[in-house]
């Protein structure tokens, strides 16, 4: 193929990944889903699953597997910007509030679905005739099961107007201390899965995640907002085209940092955004420059890729939806029912309990990041991917109906009444 024509079929790709994002964006708002519903719904619909199912020819001309490199490149260039950003918005200060029963929602709602996910992965191990390592396949299927997307929680609670209620900081508090622990949980994984469990590599992998942790936090986050503060005061408030260049460059050498000591260039990005989280000023100004485009541009790339991974085909028999409900179940009972359990735990009522808990089920984006990985690092067969987005997909789809079924007669009702929700 010539340059131009691997040009056009580039470009012909992002025009549907884009229009279908927006669209599917749009209808499933219409529907009574959050918009990001769709916006992952648009990548699985282009995938092989189904539009590759229906109409062949035509999905082998859009997705040319000869420019399918450049799509792959692209589609991780935007995960590593994606979590830099994911790292702003992780708000630490939620922490301070609620902290005892925020604590210890978090904690069940990480313990239990990492139980059952360990204890599934044995058995699906067994079952599906694994030829990998049983260990690391069951530790990758109980992280899976541990996370909860605060990216896309945080956009349906929002939608729902809900973000502000009692309820909402609680659930928040909970998914960030969760998350933080998901993070560290899923960065020890990929150090076990890489070093084939040599005790010297993983220790020397686990040594360099720390000394570039303490690097970051105590020599890179100072310079950076002594320079943000110089940078900021000097242009009313706005990153300049200069700095902005500056930032891109700390946000690739810090992915690059990550992925030279053995684990994924992402979390490099996520800790860099993470450790500015509280520099208020410095980061509405890096939304202003880059989440817009980031969100419409690289996040459906994302999805796509994603969709272009998940094939039924690969789903061959009653055994494997079985397993794929078994996955299902895990999940959910694990975190919905965890957290819930956890909620009454600390004296919250049982309405309000279970909407925390429905919420705490959310997946989405973090989850699919995580699958991702684990296929990425050969742990999961396609089957079980299949599964996993499956699980990811199910989870995030029911929190908006499950909550709008708990919301009456709950202390949330009067927000809730006020959101665009309550009037569709």
């Amino acid at each position: 193929m010539t340059s131009e024509h691997v040009l056009l079929t580039v470009i012909i790709q992002l025009i549907v990944i884009i229009a279908a994002s927006r669209l599917f964006g749009a209808i499933f708002r219409k529907l009574g889903q959050p918009q990001v519903c769709g916006e992952i719904a648009a990548g699985l619909v282009l995938g092989p699953s189904l539009f590759g199912g229906m109409f062949p020819e035509l999905f082998h001309t859009i997705f040319n597997p000869s420019v399918s490199s450049i799509f792959t490149t692209m589609s991780q260039l935007g995960l590593v910007l994606l979590m830099f950003l994911i790292g702003l918005e992780f708000d630490f200060g939620h922490l301070d509030d609620n902290r005892h029963a925020a604590l210890s929602i978090s904690v069940i709602g990480i313990i239990i679905p990492f139980g059952f996910g360990f204890a599934l992965g044995k058995y699906m191990h067994t079952t599906l005739g694994l030829v990998g390592s049983a260990f690391n396949f069951s530790l990758f299927m109980a992280a899976a099961m541990s996370i909860t997307a605060i990216p896309t929680l945080g956009r349906i609670m929002i939608e729902l107007n809900i973000h502000r209620t009692r309820i909402g900081s609680l659930t928040i508090s909970a998914a960030a201390a969760g998350d933080a622990a998901g993070w560290i949980i899923l960065a020890l994984v990929t150090a076990i899965a890489r070093s084939t469990f040599d005790p010297f590599q993983l220790s020397l992998m686990i040594a360099e995640v720390l000394l570039f942790c303490f690097v970051m936090w105590f020599a890179i986050r100072p310079l950076i907002i002594r320079w943000s503060r110089t940078v900021l005061g000097n242009s009313g408030g706005e990153l300049t085209l200069d700095s902005l260049a500056l930032l891109l460059i700390l946000i690739f050498v810090a992915a690059i940092c990550t992925s030279l000591i053995g684990i994924f260039s992402i979390f490099g990005a996520f800790f860099l955004g993470a450790i500015l989280y509280d520099q208020t000023e410095l980061v509405a100004a890096i939304r202003r420059r880059l989440s817009d485009f980031v969100t419409v541009f690289f996040l459906p790339i994302f999805f796509t890729y994603t969709g272009l991974r998940t094939d039924i085909g690969s789903m061959d028999g009653s055994s494997l939806w079985f397993l794929c409900g078994l996955v299902l179940l895990a999940a959910t009972a694990g975190k919905f029912g965890g957290c819930m359990l956890a909620a009454r735990a600390n004296g919250l009522p049982l309405r309000e309990s279970s909407i925390i808990g429905a919420l705490m089920n959310t997946r989405g984006l973090m989850e699919l990041i995580v699958i991702n990985i684990g296929y990425d690092l050969g742990i999961i067969p396609k089957s079980v991917f299949f599964m996993l987005v499956f699980m990811a997909v199910v989870t995030t789809y029911m929190t908006a109906p499950v909550v709008r079924l708990l919301v009456p007669n709950s202390e949330i009702e009067r927000e809730y009444s006020a959101s665009t929700f309550a009037q569709q």
